[in-house]
């Protein structure tokens, strides 16, 4: 039951980032739990961890690292045009 937990929250973290970025994600439900986790390993690697934890993500370097990734992501893609 953990992953499940595990999944909403990363899916949950990159909606949120998508959102204020203002940015949508390519792959929909799964890019936004993708985002969510690699966003999570990139803030945590980035900021200690701050904020709360839920479901094994601490929240605020979470979603610090998957607006990161958003950003890169988005300015590559914009790149290739």
């Amino acid at each position: 039951m953990g992953w499940l937990w595990s999944l909403i929250v990363g899916g949950v973290i990159g909606w949120l980032a998508g959102i204020i970025m203002g940015r949508d994600i390519p792959g929909g439900v799964i890019g936004n739990i993708i985002a969510g986790f690699l966003g999570s390993w990139i803030g945590n690697m980035i900021f200690p961890n701050l904020g709360p934890i839920v479901g094994d993500f601490a929240v605020i370097p979470s979603l610090l690292g998957a607006i990161i990734l958003i950003a890169v992501v988005s300015f590559v893609l914009r790149q290739k045009k």
